[in-house]
C-alpha cells in the first residue's frame, strides 16, 4: 500500500486501503473539459452521430450539439454545461 501511495501524483488524496481504487474526484475532473469531440467513420456515420448526440441531449438538456462532415465520416463535438455531465455521459456510453 505505502509504494502505491508513494507512486502517485500529490493531487490523488487514496484512502483505499485494499487497492488503492479510490482518488480525490478532483483529480480527474478538470472544470473547463466540457466538449466531447467523436470522429466516426462508416456508411452509417450521419446516424451514429445523431444517435449520440440525442442520447446527449435528452440526459442533459442544455448540451451543445456540433457535426461537421468530414470526407471520410462524421465530426460530433458535443459541448456539456459542466465536466461532469461529459464524464457520466462518456461512461454510459
Amino acid at each position: 500500500m505505502k509504494s502505491i501511495k508513494d507512486a502517485q501524483s500529490d493531487l490523488i488524496n487514496d484512502t483505499c486501503t485494499c487497492c488503492g481504487s479510490f482518488i480525490d474526484i478532483g483529480a480527474v475532473i478538470e472544470a473547463d473539459d466540457t466538449e466531447l469531440k467523436l470522429v466516426l467513420n462508416g456508411t452509417d456515420a450521419q446516424v451514429q452521430a445523431q444517435e449520440l448526440a440525442d442520447k446527449a441531449v435528452n440526459r442533459f438538456p442544455n448540451t451543445q450539439v456540433a457535426m461537421t462532415q468530414l470526407e471520410s465520416g462524421v465530426e460530433l463535438v458535443l459541448t456539456f454545461s459542466v465536466s461532469a455531465e461529459k464524464m457520466i455521459f462518456q461512461m454510459s456510453n
